[in-house]
């Protein structure tokens, strides 16, 4: 019984470490800059073409586009741009999961409970690679940050639930306000 990973699959679980990281900081820092936007203490940098807005979910899949053909065509052979893929990619997944209630309901609020869902399911998958080892044999150390993860996502995702339903009323108005 292997009570290590092999190099190969810690290398893979480190890109996934990137990948986590990279989704989970786009993710937040995309709810803070549109909550400071609408609320305006920052200038209104969204993108219109004529009166349509493009979302940033928008951004996300050309770059789901690009890093996916990128990986596919030309395989980046160091660590170095493997890891720039992985980042690459979770920048990607969180702009397009952040608004992954308006793929459902295209009308929809930005703040809906839809996309905080995706968020917390994509982490933890993402989660379960970076820190689970092998699916078949975990070992204490995966399983010890396999349990933190899911704890810890959780802990965010009720808060963050928690406190979107408090404010879920003056977000909408917010939203109300500002053009689209």
């Amino acid at each position: 019984m292997q009570l290590f990973p092999s190099p190969a699959a810690e290398h893979r679980a480190r890109l996934a470490r990137w990948t986590l990281s990279a989704f989970l900081l786009t993710f937040l820092l995309s709810r803070v800059l549109v909550l400071l936007i609408m609320s305006r203490r920052i200038p209104d940098f969204f993108l219109f073409v004529g009166q349509t807005h493009v979302h940033h979910l928008n951004y996300g899949i050309f770059l789901l586009v690009a890093v996916g053909g990128w990986l596919l065509f030309v395989p980046p052979s160091s660590n170095h741009l493997q890891r720039r893929a992985a980042i690459l990619y979770g920048v990607g997944l969180g702009l397009t999961f952040d608004e992954f209630g308006m793929w459902l309901h295209l009308g929809g609020s930005y703040w809906q409970r839809t996309s905080y869902d995706a968020v917390v399911i994509v982490a933890v998958v993402l989660g379960l690679l970076a820190f689970g080892g092998s699916w078949r044999r975990l070992h204490l150390r995966g399983w010890l940050w396999l349990s933190v993860t899911i704890l810890a996502l959780a802990a965010l995702g009720y808060l963050t639930f928690e406190r979107v339903q408090k404010w879920s009323p003056q977000l909408e108005q917010l939203e109300e306000g500002f053009p689209h």
